[in-house]
Formats: C-alpha cells, sequence, structure tokens
C-alpha cells in the first residue's frame, strides 16, 4: 500500500450539536496532545446566538521547521463547519493515541471554523453574507461579473418557490444545465443579500489564511491542503475535487497522491463547476510544483435542493422581525449539510481518514 489507514472505532458522537460545543470538544482533543503542538487563535467580530464569542482555531503539530507540511481546513463555508469539527477531532484523537503517526520532517496544520459566524448561526455566509469561497479575488481591481446571476436574481427572491422553480427550469432549458448552476454559484459581486456573494474586501477567513502562510512561510513549504465541504454531491460520498487547472503542477500531485477519484471541474468531471474567487486560488499562489490543494466534499441532497434551501436562507436574511423563521430554516439548513444520520457520519469519518492518510503520505514521500 502506498499509505497506512488508520484503523480505529469510528465515533458519529463527534459531530458536534453546535459551533460552542465544537470548539470545545475541539479544544479539548488538541490539549490531550503531546509536545510539539502550538495553537493560535483568531477572534472574529460578533456573537454567536447565545453570545458566544466567535473564534477560528489553530494547531500546528509537529516541528516547526518541517519541509513538508498537511493542512487542513473547516468551516469554510460556515454551516459547513459541523462536519469539519467531526474530522478534526477525530484526527485529534487519532495522532493523540498514535494510529495516526506523522512523519518524519512533516508537520499538520490544523484550521477550525474558518466562517464562526456562519458555523454558529447555521449559516454558509458570514455577518455580512460573503462567501468566504468566492472572496479570492483583487478588490483593488474591477470586481469579475456573473450576468447570468445578475438576469435571474429577481426570480431568486420570487416568494413563491413553484414560480421560482418554473423560471429555473425554463434558463436550465434555454441554455444548459452548467449554465443555469454557474448562474446561480459560480459567484457574483453585485448581490450582498444573495447567495454566493464574493463581498467587496478580504473576509475573516481570508485573513487568517493570509496570515497563517506568513507566520510559518508556507510558501517555503511543501504542502498538501485539503479543504473540508458537505452539502453537493452523491449521498455520503467524500469527492476530492481539484480547482487546479488541468495538465498542472497541482493537479498532477493530487492524481499522483489521491488516484482517479479526483474530479476536475474545468474538465466536468466534478459534481461542482468552475467557480469564482475560490480559496484554493489563495494557496495556489503560494504553492510549488510539489503541493496541491484538494476540496473533499461529502454529498448529501440534490443540488436543486441545495439551491433552494440556499435561496430561502438569504430571502429570509434579506428580511426583518422573522426570528422564528429563521430558526426553522437553521433546522433545515442542518438537515442538509449534515444529515442526522449514522451511516452518513460514519461515512464522513472513514472517507476522511482514507484522503487525509493519502493526502499526509503525498507530501511527505
Amino acid at each position: 500500500m502506498l499509505y497506512s489507514l488508520p484503523f480505529a472505532a469510528i465515533d458519529t458522537t463527534l459531530f458536534p450539536g453546535s459551533y460552542a460545543d465544537g470548539r470545545q470538544r475541539w479544544q479539548a482533543q488538541a490539549n490531550k496532545l503531546p509536545g510539539h503542538a502550538s495553537c493560535q487563535s483568531y477572534p472574529c467580530d460578533g456573537t454567536g446566538p447565545d453570545g458566544e464569542e466567535l473564534v477560528t482555531d489553530t494547531i500546528w503539530i509537529g516541528p516547526e521547521d518541517a519541509s513538508r507540511v498537511l493542512v487542513l481546513l473547516g468551516g469554510t463555508h460556515g454551516i459547513e463547519g459541523f462536519a469539519g469539527s467531526a474530522v478534526q477531532i477525530d484526527q485529534l484523537g487519532l495522532i493523540a493515541e498514535k494510529h495516526v503517526v506523522i512523519p518524519a520532517n512533516t508537520a499538520v496544520l490544523m484550521v477550525h471554523a474558518l466562517t464562526p459566524w456562519g458555523y454558529a448561526w447555521q449559516r454558509r455566509c458570514d455577518a455580512d453574507g460573503v462567501d468566504l469561497n468566492r472572496n479570492i479575488v483583487d478588490f483593488s481591481r474591477p470586481l469579475p461579473e456573473n450576468k447570468d446571476y445578475e438576469l435571474l436574481k429577481d426570480t431568486f427572491y420570487l416568494a413563491d418557490a413553484a414560480q421560482r422553480k418554473v423560471a429555473l427550469a425554463e434558463f436550465e432549458r434555454l441554455h444548459g444545465r452548467v449554465a443555469l448552476e454557474k448562474a446561480i454559484s459560480a459567484g457574483q459581486y453585485c448581490d450582498p443579500s444573495g447567495p454566493f456573494y464574493g463581498g467587496a474586501a478580504p473576509a475573516h477567513g481570508r485573513r487568517v489564511c493570509e496570515d497563517l502562510m506568513r507566520r510559518h512561510s508556507l510558501q517555503q513549504r511543501d504542502l498538501a491542503v485539503i479543504d473540508l465541504h458537505t452539502g453537493l454531491g452523491s449521498y455520503g460520498y467524500g469527492e476530492i475535487i481539484c480547482d487546479h487547472q488541468p495538465g498542472s503542477a497541482g493537479t498532477r500531485a493530487a492524481h499522483h497522491w489521491y488516484g482517479d477519484s479526483v474530479a476536475l471541474p474545468f474538465l466536468g468531471t466534478s459534481s461542482s463547476v468552475p467557480k469564482l474567487g475560490l480559496l484554493d486560488y489563495a494557496w495556489h499562489e503560494i504553492m510549488n510544483d510539489r503541493s496541491c490543494y484538494i476540496t473533499l466534499e461529502f454529498g448529501s441532497f440534490s443540488t436543486d435542493q441545495l439551491f433552494e434551501i440556499l435561496l430561502r436562507d438569504h430571502q429570509l436574511w434579506a428580511q426583518s422581525d422573522n426570528e422564528p423563521a429563521r430558526l426553522e430554516h437553521r433546522r433545515i439548513m442542518h438537515r442538509h449539510f449534515c444529515p442526522d444520520d449514522r451511516a452518513w457520519r460514519e461515512m464522513v469519518l472513514f472517507r476522511a481518514r482514507q484522503v487525509i492518510a493519502q493526502g499526509l503520505w503525498g507530501v511527505s514521500s
């Protein structure tokens, strides 16, 4: 075998019930690690639903001068942090119990809750409606345009879901499925209340990543970055999505480390379409030819259901004095992005172990 898959009991109770619970469990597990581990925290503006502090926590495990680093990101999209926390807590436990042995000259950097406000409030975005995974653009230059989003914008705010579905189906009939998905989800910079909004300035999670890059001189190291996501693709399957350009060194590394299951949006082989402003692109900028960035995306329900749930979420947050409706929708959001299904959660933890082991082997070999 090219890598060592850790075999230990899978505990689905690692999935937390809230952001505060996830943070407490993550910190408790991190504190059990032996030496060669250091933590850094990044407070975020705002508070959670119960007034809790919002923080992105990070831990560096291994020698500070390691030339090779596996980076594990969670909560890039806030609500997807429930699975991100569970995977990271599981990995911390495996390392503490020596089921996972970090190779020589290699370190692990875990980043917990990159968008803590969205995690706490059970939304994908931050308090300003910004999608961190569309935020990596040069804000000193004219921002990208998504003209099909602007064409469909009024449709997204229709109160009648059936009317909205008819309009979107007609757009798909005229322009195709890929065009529809790009119109909705590729990213937009004109509608702060709408979905997949890239913002007007660097978001909290981007600033955290940029500080970590500087603090640890990551541009001088070989990197395997794994960004944990949920909600898109086949139920329970962890799709390895590579947004490096086809034929690039990053794509070659991804295929070498993770095999033929790697999917590329630019080639149409992924459940994801090409997108603007991905967090990947910030990391691509500092990577050498022995590095790569992948998104590990755990599917749940259909893409159409995903879009409908997100559109409703943004409708509710564009309104005021509707706390009961928002609370009820948070439950719907949670079900889509972290199903309360033991089998789904087992698949997430097992597949994450597999892919993280592959990444650790790849970057250290």
